[in-house]
């Protein structure tokens, strides 16, 4: 398997390259050189496995030669084996046609820890057999840069810096990385937003010099390997709920693109989707593009669920590649004027094109909070806002799949209590935190607060960085 660049100029990579790359150095996202394709015997296949064993089974094409099964199966199983629910990915019906899939059993509470537990241990499997360290800088709204932690503590070959916005996460979101005390970890809140954040990371990438001194990658969803391995659970519950004998849709909040990218992998790969739906609160460009056709840039305001607090949704260029032909040379032309001007018209064959596949809604606070407290008081079920706006765009959005027997898989994308305030102030009630978190809000925090200005980041990651030597 080689994966190419979506902005065309820069080298077709391996696997490995891959993982240890992040970003292409021509600016673009890698994304595989063709999809991998799934027979329906193979989907069929699928039902029954535990998690681990159909997530192998669906990476396997991706990794190539790069690892043998046995190192990849070791390494998933590992992963997976601390997760608090056996079936690490339990699907729950909430009605006649919604589930929900709850991807919080993690050990950070969030679905970035099904990816980043893979990818911190591919990270050290690789570097260990290359003799190589690096130096990990990711940007996140609040779950990725925790759930990255969590997977990079400790290890001797790897140092990591996360940026996170200031004041623009959730108290125990934010405690779940401040109050990390391995040395190999840093922690900056920028004096910015979550865009802030994310194009300081790009621009670091972008100086080559930079990158290179420091040996510079990301585990953020601009890394292949993190949507590869989220490729996996979509395939576990549609072959749970009868594909490939029938269709599945799925309900995917959305900022950054990533997740529902992974989705739209799947698809490509032969699972039979009919739909996938994008849930986006006010920070709605993705709602906007799938509306009209045209991507336009605006202010990013802060919610209840402020992982989804992001206009510029860097993997939806992952997307684009494919609806410009994957011609490199023109996305990156289009991508260009994007930056100077702030709007994007990809044309109407190509709003077209995406339709087809996709469909979004928005939800406002007050909509957010007003599911979460509809689920409860209808089902008993206590859910975060980013999980209650995937379940609230599954409902809105069920008579636009046509076919009333396609059952509509919400992704529960956070636990509760990782946003207690929005959860009780819809429905009176307070979650608890896991036992194993219970001390969370009386733990000792450690980060570094920086303004929004790239060689004052750029510095503070130098200084602090022992990652040009080989390990």
């Amino acid at each position: 398997m080689r994966y190419v660049s979506t902005r065309g100029t820069a080298p077709a990579l391996g696997f490995e390259d891959v993982l240890l790359t992040g970003l292409a150095r021509d600016g673009g996202l890698y994304v595989p050189e063709s999809w991998p394709s799934f027979g329906p015997e193979e989907i069929r296949a699928l039902a029954g496995l535990t998690y681990a064993e159909a997530a192998v089974r669906v990476m396997r094409p991706f990794v190539g030669e790069a690892l043998d099964e046995a190192d990849l199966r070791a390494i998933v199983e590992a992963a997976y084996a601390g997760f608090a629910h056996a079936a690490v990915a339990p699907l729950k019906q909430l009605d006649a046609r919604v589930w929900l899939m709850e991807l919080f059993h993690g050990p950070t509470l969030a679905f970035k820890d099904f990816a980043l537990q893979v990818v911190g241990r591919l990270f050290d499997h690789v570097l260990k057999k290359r003799g190589q360290r690096v130096t990990i800088v990711g940007a996140t709204s609040g779950d990725t840069g925790s759930a990255a932690i969590e997977a990079c503590r400790g290890r001797k070959r790897i140092e990591i810096f996360i940026l996170y916005p200031e004041g623009r996460v959730s108290e125990v979101q934010r405690r779940q990385m401040t109050t990390v005390t391995d040395k190999n970890v840093h922690n900056i809140a920028v004096q910015g937003t979550f865009d802030d954040c994310q194009d300081l990371v790009k621009a670091m990438f972008n100086d080559t010099a930079f990158r290179d001194e420091i040996s510079m990658s990301a585990v953020n969803s601009i890394n292949w390997a993190r949507v590869m391995v989220q490729v996996a659970y979509y395939f576990v519950a549609g072959a749970a709920l009868g594909a490939p004998d029938r269709k599945i849709a799925f309900s995917v909040p959305s900022g950054n693109f990533g997740n529902v990218f992974a989705g739209y992998g799947a698809m490509k790969m032969g699972l039979p989707v009919a739909k996938l739906i994008v849930g986006t609160n006010r920070n709605d460009i993705l709602t906007r593009y799938f509306e009209t056709g045209v991507m336009t840039m605006a202010e990013v305001h802060p919610t209840h669920s402020p992982s989804m607090d992001i206009q510029v949704s860097s993997n939806f260029e992952r997307l684009l590649f494919e609806l410009y032909g994957r011609d490199g040379a023109a996305l990156a032309a289009a991508m260009s004027s994007f930056r100077e001007t702030g709007k994007l018209d990809p044309g109407k064959a190509r709003w077209d094109a995406a339709r087809a596949d996709f469909d979004a809604a928005r939800f406002d606070d007050a909509g957010t909070l007003a599911e979460v407290a509809r689920l409860y008081r209808e089902t008993g079920e206590l859910i975060d806002p980013h999980s209650a706006i995937g379940v609230a765009a599954a409902r809105a959005k069920l008579d636009g799949i046509g076919d009333t027997r396609v059952p509509v898989v919400a992704l529960g994308t956070a636990h509760p209590a990782k946003f207690p305030d929005a959860t009780e102030k819809a429905t009176g009630v307070r979650p608890d935190l896991p036992a194993r978190l219970g001390d969370l809000m009386t733990r000792k925090e450690r980060m570094s607060v920086l303004s929004n200005d790239l060689a004052q980041v750029q510095d503070f990651v130098r200084r602090h960085a022992p990652a040009t030597e080989n390990a």
